[in-house]
């Protein structure tokens, strides 16, 4: 398909090629010159194919999400600001299956904060389908709906944490009250703008996410404290209920909703299928990783100042949601069980020696330290 018009051809970039580690991952030199011309790339795809713009997509869930939609013929563009690689051959995945994501996959590079270039850009290239992964405020998504009058369907992500405390779970979509103070009050009022705005809308409403690239410190906190073989501190009685999903069926619940009639102005909260006590997932968590059972500590938070460290990655409550209607009304239902999960993603990340942040035993050692005073 070739670019309509000066400023589209402009915009629209070949994806960079990396590896798993960020390093330059070699492509067939041919490959690489047909596509450094700036032109749109030619994708063979099914009639029901679709232009879809990803906002996001280079660092965690959309990884998964843009390999899942580019399989199904759909012309993909990915929205960054293009400083991280804008694709990584994933552990497992053969270089052929890269070769032909990372020829197809396009890049859209700009800051979504600049407003104006939003909606010049979006609009030159007309998308019919907005996947909105990194969203955080309802500001940031007007200019998109401005720019893309006939947009087909906006696909948002936001998050169960919008749910308001309650002695009354899981947390189920509609009927449960949230939180207009929560920290996640962004993706509340995003909601209420595209009601408002009469969009074709979806939102998707994570709990706990995991799996191979995760940026935030979910399984990986429990995972670096069991390589260096120290206790696990948790805090209260450590019987805490919570609920994680695995990314790969998170990104599954994403490519079930598009383009589907029973999707339409609709929430669907999207976790594992099961719950867990925080000391279930510490245990959890060492035997997907070949470790011995773990040293629990348990602690009272209140006993301690940490400052701005956070000393443990969940918060300290029960949380957890029903995800009951979207394996109703979607068919959807998660293939990682939690220890299968936590496996996959200690094989294909932790497990390999990559992960995103160092580990920290700062909160650890106040901890431990202050129960051997106690003894």
């Amino acid at each position: 398909m070739a670019a309509t018009s000066s400023l589209k051809s402009s915009l629209l970039l070949p994806s960079t090629i990396s590896d798993f580690s960020g390093a330059a991952a070699a492509v067939s030199i041919s490959t690489q010159k047909r596509r450094s011309r700036g032109a749109r790339v030619q994708v063979s795809a099914a009639a029901d194919s679709k232009n879809i713009l990803v906002m996001g997509g280079t660092r965690f869930i959309g990884v998964f999400l843009s390999r899942l939609l580019v399989k199904e013929g759909h012309q993909v563009t990915l929205f960054t600001r293009g400083k991280a690689p804008i694709t990584q051959q994933l552990p497992g995945e053969s270089d052929a299956e890269y070769a032909d994501f990372s020829s197809k996959v396009l890049h859209l590079k700009g800051d979504r904060q600049d407003f104006e270039f939003v909606k010049t850009s979006l609009a030159a290239n007309g998308y019919d389908v907005v996947y909105d992964i990194n969203g955080r405020e309802a500001v940031q998504v007007e200019p998109i709906i401005e720019a893309l009058p006939n947009l087909q369907q906006y696909i948002y992500c936001s998050s169960a944490g919008v749910y308001l405390k309650s002695d009354i779970l899981p947390h189920c979509e509609v009927v449960d009250a949230v939180d207009p103070k929560s920290r996640h009050k962004g993706k509340l009022e995003t909601e209420s703008l595209l009601t408002s705005r009469g969009v074709n809308w979806t939102s998707i409403r994570p709990v706990y996410i995991y799996g191979p690239l995760n940026y935030n410190p979910v399984e990986e906190w429990f995972f670096h404290r069991l390589k260096a073989g120290r206790p696990i501190p948790i805090p209260g009685a450590g019987n805490q209920i919570t609920q994680l999903g695995h990314v790969k069926d998170l990104a599954r619940a994403f490519n079930l909703v598009l383009g589907n009639p029973k999707a339409s102005k609709q929430i669907f909260n999207i976790s594992g299928a099961k719950y867990v006590t925080f000391d279930g997932l510490a245990r959890a968590c060492a035997k997907a990783g070949g470790f011995p059972e773990p040293e629990l500590v348990h602690y009272n938070p209140k006993e301690f100042d940490f400052g701005k460290k956070k000393a443990f990655p969940f918060r300290d409550q029960h949380f957890f949601a029903s995800v009951e209607k979207a394996t109703s009304e979607l068919g959807w239902t998660p293939e990682f069980d939690l220890v299968q999960g936590l496996t996959n993603s200690y094989n294909l990340d932790f497990g390999r020696g990559t992960f995103r942040k160092e580990a920290d035993f700062t909160t650890d050692d106040m901890i431990l330290d202050k129960k051997l005073a106690t003894v």
